[in-house]
């Protein structure tokens, strides 16, 4: 827990630092939405409704000696995510560990207690994407969503063709990577200063969403390999030959995905496009990329 609080105090001084570089005038609805967020990390994060099942469940986790049954009781307090739940360990990601999951408990075992609560993450995400709160950037969150997936799925065919990584974890960390992206258009949506103006709160999000993420996915008590894996997934750098990490794992998926190229518009100049060049390998992974994601998307909308 002490490591947990270190690392969740390093997050908010990230945040703090960045908005002490920022030019942005303190009446700036800009200056005021990240400084609202900055103080909320500093206490207690609120989060969208469709995460209360994750913080409860962060917190019957916390017990060593929690019982499978008490974690069943927990995520069947969310039918929807319950249900998807059962169905991505079903999905063709998790199939190959043996037969088919016919109930909630037996998709949790298939998952891993280490997976399970990042799963319901990454299904609380989607179901946030297509809440009334996100009416107002719908398109963006849509978007961003459809990128997220084809990450995921891009996340796991490498980690699983090329790296001892596990292709599970490479997944769910695909699916949750733009967390930081989505929690800022969500809160984002409350100022009525951003209504109609995409092109800034696009912006907004390219700025912050990284570190933003990292705080988040600290608070919710992700596995720390996860966390720091999101908090530099946009940085370009060179593309490893093989990747050797999560970390490494995310960066290529997010690029073979269309990463910054595509959902923050980045233009398509072959010099914009340059530090986003990955060697030939990867791109013989397309198909098999492909029909992931087609599958994520079937079980995750």
């Amino acid at each position: 827990m002490a490591d947990q609080t270190h690392s969740e105090s390093h997050c908010i001084m990230l945040v703090q630092a960045d908005m002490e570089r920022t030019t942005a005038a303190p009446e700036n609805p800009r200056f005021r939405l990240l400084e609202d967020i900055a103080r909320e990390m500093s206490g207690s994060v609120i989060f969208p409704t469709t995460f209360d099942l994750v913080v409860r469940l962060r917190k019957v986790l916390e017990d060593p000696n929690v019982s499978l049954d008490r974690i069943a009781e927990i995520l069947n307090l969310e039918p929807l995510i319950a249900v998807r739940l059962v169905g991505l360990a079903n999905s063709a990601a998790y199939r190959r560990r043996g037969p088919e999951a016919r109930d909630l408990k037996t998709a949790i075992q298939r998952l891993g207690l280490r997976s399970v609560r990042s799963a319901a993450l990454a299904i609380a995400l989607g179901q946030l994407i297509r809440s009334k709160d996100m009416a107002e950037f719908k398109d963006l969150a849509h978007q961003w969503w459809v990128h997220s997936v084809r990450c995921a799925a891009a996340a796991g065919v490498v980690a699983g063709r090329m790296t001892r990584v596990n292709p599970d974890e490479a997944i769910l960390v695909g699916l949750v990577h733009d967390l930081g992206a989505f929690f800022l258009l969500y809160r984002a949506a409350r100022y009525p200063e951003f209504h109609g103006r995409v092109d800034t709160v696009r912006d907004l999000v390219a700025q912050w969403h990284e570190s933003i993420g990292h705080s988040l996915l600290v608070a919710l008590g992700m596995p720390e390999d996860m966390a720091e894996a999101v908090r530099e997934h946009d940085q370009p750098r060179p593309a490893p030959e093989t990747p050797q990490s999560l970390a490494d794992v995310l960066y290529v998926a997010n690029v073979l995905a269309g990463g910054m190229v595509e959902w923050l518009n980045v233009g398509d100049t072959p010099e914009a496009l340059a530090p986003y060049l990955l060697p030939a390998s990867y791109q013989e992974l397309r198909p098999e990329i492909d029909d992931q994601e087609r599958e994520l998307l079937s079980v995750l909308g």
